[in-house]
């Protein structure tokens, strides 16, 4: 009847095929978004110790910018996160009972978006 109609019938192998390749594509952007979360909460983990040592030798003072703390961190140019943008730091900061506020902006590169990593 109706497979007959649209000529579905040759048709099923590669709508098949095309609809496993669409969840395999859907898995892998899924994949490297969430591998990209990962590697950035690794890389700030890395820079708070550097803050926490330099906030430590200074007696809690602040560094006017990021790159003060590269000597802790033994590198030479500041980290990016898994999308490329430099990480957002905040010293002193207004929120009760943090120091400072390092953060990503996260895959959609917006300040302050629902996706930030902190």
């Amino acid at each position: 009847g109706v497979l007959r109609y649209f000529a579905l019938g040759r048709l099923r192998p590669f709508v098949a095929i095309g609809l496993l390749l669409a969840f395999v594509g859907w898995v892998g952007v899924r994949e490297r978004r969430a591998t990209g979360i990962r590697q950035t909460r690794a890389t700030l983990l890395d820079l708070r110790r550097a803050v926490d040592a330099y906030l430590a030798d200074h007696e809690g003072g602040c560094p006017e910018k990021l790159e003060q703390v590269l000597v802790y961190m033994k590198r030479q140019e500041l980290p990016r996160d898994a999308w490329g943008q430099e990480f957002r730091f905040v010293c002193p900061t207004d929120v009760p009972g943090l120091t400072y506020e390092l953060m990503s902006d996260g895959p959609d590169r917006k300040p302050g978006g629902l996706d930030r990593i902190q």
